[in-house]
């Protein structure tokens, strides 16, 4: 289940700008990887010391640097010294509860967002805080983890697909970002299956694990809603803003991940409204079904009523009693009985309570 709080105890009374990391350890060691591209020529390798990206900073092509793990802070400071990158920046790149946000710098562009991903293996949604350093000629990511879902920018890069390796580093940060927003549509549909599902069971076959799960959406939209809520407001910052880092053409591209924000928005919206109203609908179906047992208990005791009339009189113990001594008032008094509760049950059935 998605978290909803991370513990920040321990940067509490540290001084502003003092780096450590208060997520967990996710990796065993921080990988680095560098894919440095141009129109005519493309190199990707994985380094051992984060200093072997230094000298990509002043190249002409563009540099996409992506570290997996930020246990290890001294390679965040390291990289935060040599492309002068404000320490404020680096606590926020090693604290992964930070909202999603935009921060220019002049000489660099500072982003954070959220990025969800389904575990089919564990049948969960999980998500990360991915960071991201935008300068004029390179692209820095930050994850947690080893593992993302940014493969299909990488192979469009490799294989020369699309206008990516013609354009700048703003092209690059952009194509992340959108491969991150559309992942959320992924996560959407998923959702909307479990919805569509659970509808099914409320109306058929409500459980107590039915309103656990229940529960369960309801939290995982709210952590959705938390963390995808603030990017509309970073990538409307990055179209309208007059950064020079980002050029006037990616800018349109920009205005389609705002619209496909928006969307996702909305749609989220629209979800945790349909799951607040399946809390209702549980709470229906359980009174229904409690109103038919109920149902079924009363016409039962209502026809048991008159027999237990008819058995209490014939079980008082005088003498005197008409039938008393007759031979066939035993199988009378059955007959009675058993004709009175036809006659109820028809009488039910008439009046459709049965």
């Amino acid at each position: 289940m998605l978290k909803l709080f991370r513990k920040t105890s321990k940067k509490a009374g540290l001084a502003p700008g003092t780096l450590v990391h208060d997520g967990d350890k996710k990796v065993e060691k921080a990988k680095i990887t560098i894919i440095d591209y141009d129109a005519t020529q493309f190199q990707e390798k994985e380094l051992d010391t984060i200093e072997e990206c230094f000298p990509f900073k002043d190249t002409p092509t563009v540099t996409w640097i992506n570290i997996d793990g930020l246990h290890e802070v001294q390679i965040i400071e390291k990289i935060g010294k040599h492309f002068s990158i404000h320490p404020l920046v680096l606590e926020d790149i090693l604290h992964s509860g930070q909202r999603p946000k935009m921060e220019d710098f002049e000489d660099h562009i500072f982003l954070v967002v959220k990025m969800f991903y389904y575990d089919e293996k564990n049948n969960e949604i999980k998500m990360e805080q991915v960071s991201l350093l935008l300068g004029s000629n390179f692209v820095i990511s930050f994850q947690e983890r080893e593992g993302d879902i940014f493969n299909p920018i990488r192979e469009r890069i490799r294989n020369h697909k699309g206008r990516i390796r013609r354009m700048k580093a703003d092209y690059l940060g952009y194509a992340l970002l959108d491969t991150i927003v559309d992942n959320y549509f992924i996560i959407l549909e998923k959702i909307g299956e479990d919805i569509e599902n659970m509808e099914e069971e409320l109306v058929t076959r409500p459980t107590p694990e039915t309103l656990q799960t229940i529960h369960n959406l309801k939290r995982e939209l709210i952590v959705l809603r938390k963390s995808i809520w603030p990017l509309r407001e970073v990538v409307n910052s990055l179209e309208r803003g007059e950064s020079p880092l980002i050029n006037e053409a990616t800018g349109v591209y920009l205005r389609d991940v705002y619209d496909h924000t928006i969307q996702v928005i909305d749609t989220i919206e629209t979800f945790r409204d349909m799951v607040s109203g399946m809390l209702d609908i549980y709470l229906s179906s359980i009174s229904n079904k409690m109103n038919e047992v109920m149902k079924v208990l009363t016409i039962i005791a209502t026809i048991f009523i008159p027999l237990t009339f008819v058995a209490g009189i014939y079980g008082m113990n005088f003498e005197f009693m008409p039938e008393l001594k007759w031979h066939w008032g035993y199988f009378a008094a059955l007959l009675v009985m058993v004709a009175v509760a036809v006659i109820m049950v028809f009488y039910f059935r008439r009046k459709r309570w049965l």
